[in-house]
């Protein structure tokens, strides 16, 4: 049994210094994905957009900048108000989102109540999720799909296909 923490939001689309548009959002934290935080765009449309990323990010973007590559966060201020920019890149395109300070932070509060920092591991199944892995009927599934080599043959490469040896 898993619990879920959600807080549906209207983040700005920041197109420059003086344009933005709302974008609707939905904030996720799963008990059963405790490191996470799952970003959903475009709810109600036909093809929703999740992110995820590690939630400590979140936490720590709330009060510094931090991150780099896909994913970068910080606190400023817009408009008088404190916000919470985000940056995300994909090779699809990039985009800044604000989010309300006082909302992301209220609502990763609640998820820090439900797994506090550090009690993170606590939550996985690792013992559940390897046994699956080594079950019986786990293997049998990965030996039909071809998964496994056959004897003297070289993990992921037909037994009819030359290895570089073989020229």
């Amino acid at each position: 049994m898993y619990s879920v923490v959600e807080r549906e939001l209207e983040l700005k689309l920041v197109l420059s210094p003086e344009r933005g548009i709302p974008v609707p959002a939905r904030l996720v934290y799963r008990t059963d994905d405790p490191f996470a935080v799952h970003v959903t765009f475009h709810i109600g449309s036909e093809s929703p957009v999740t992110w995820t990323f590690a939630r400590e990010l979140l936490v720590e973007g709330v009060f510094r900048p931090c991150g780099h590559g896909d994913v970068r966060i910080w606190p400023t201020k817009a408009e008088g108000r404190s916000v919470v920019l985000m940056a995300l890149s994909s090779p699809d395109g990039d985009a800044l989102l604000e989010a309300s300070a006082a909302v992301v932070s209220a609502w990763l509060e609640r998820t820090l109540r439900v797994v506090p920092p550090g009690a993170e591991s606590g939550r996985l199944d690792l013992d559940g999720g390897l046994a699956e892995l080594l079950s019986p009927r786990q293997a049998g599934r990965l030996w039909a799909r071809g998964h496994f080599p056959a004897r003297g043959e070289e993990p992921g490469r037909p037994a009819d296909e030359p290895s570089d040896g073989d020229s």
